[in-house]
């Protein structure tokens, strides 16, 4: 699908994707312009009240904002009814129209899904080792066993680090042969001995269609955290901060 990602602010303070907007679906993944993120690791609020004044504007309500512990693994914790802490995991749903869903990243991938006529939302937290454990296919599978189809979902994928920039080594590069044989070489490039260049964006597309997604459904600006560091924070490149990618079932 063609995308762009529309500017909000000057500087930005977040993005949202053109296809997603024009389907209507309240969303925002923020830069590091954006005022009063936490860190989820708590059940305490991650957003503080600048946060959702900011994010007024976009159609989401924070004060019913779910969110997760994100473990850079493959499990899927439903929102709590309202929203609020949802516990342990990167994979987050919900069938409740208004509550916002939120995933924080800092190179990784953040991932939405969304089957507007089903009204089923699934945001995922998907790095290598969630690429690896089957955060994706998971974040399918849920939505499809909350009434979704996966040929109907919209899929986005937001700012994230690139293959110009996401060196691994040998024990990432094992793994991922573990995991997916012969066909995952498709996402690496040669870098320096023992090492290469990942291709995540690549590797979740291709697993996005494996599990039933439209390729011309699923939105990908390419927009490197890397490679902006006046724009947004990228944990490779030890801009600590955190960015976060709302949304919600209008």
């Amino acid at each position: 699908m063609t995308t762009r990602l529309v500017a909000h602010g000057e500087p930005p303070t977040y993005f949202t994707f053109s296809g997603l907007a024009a389907l209507g679906l309240p969303h925002a993944t923020t830069t590091r312009h954006f005022p009063g993120v936490t860190a989820p690791s708590q059940p305490a609020a991650p957003f503080t009240s600048e946060a959702a004044a900011a994010l007024r504007e976009a159609g989401l309500d924070l004060a019913r904002v779910a969110y997760a512990k994100q473990v850079h693994g493959a499990a899927v914790v439903p929102a709590p009814r309202g929203g609020g802490w949802a516990g342990a995991g990167d994979v987050l749903t919900t069938t409740e129209r208004g509550v916002p869903l939120a995933i924080f990243t800092a190179d990784c991938l953040a991932l939405t899904l969304w089957d507007s006529i089903a009204h089923v939302l699934a945001l995922a937290h998907v790095g290598w080792r969630g690429t690896v454990r089957g955060a994706t296919q998971a974040a399918v599978r849920a939505a499809v066993e909350a009434g979704a189809r996966a040929g109907r979902l919209h899929a986005a994928i937001a700012p994230s680090i690139g293959p110009c920039c996401y060196e691994v080594d040998e024990p990432v590069l094992r793994e991922f042969g573990g995991a997916f044989g012969r066909p995952a070489r498709a996402w690496f490039s040669p870098a320096r001995e023992d090492h290469a260049m990942l291709d995540l964006w690549a590797a979740n597309e291709t697993l996005l269609a494996e599990a039933g997604v439209d390729p011309a459904q699923i939105e990908n600006p390419r927009l490197c955290t890397a490679c902006h560091p006046d724009l947004l924070y990228s944990y490779r490149k030890g801009n600590r901060g955190r960015l976060v990618t709302v949304a919600a079932l209008p």
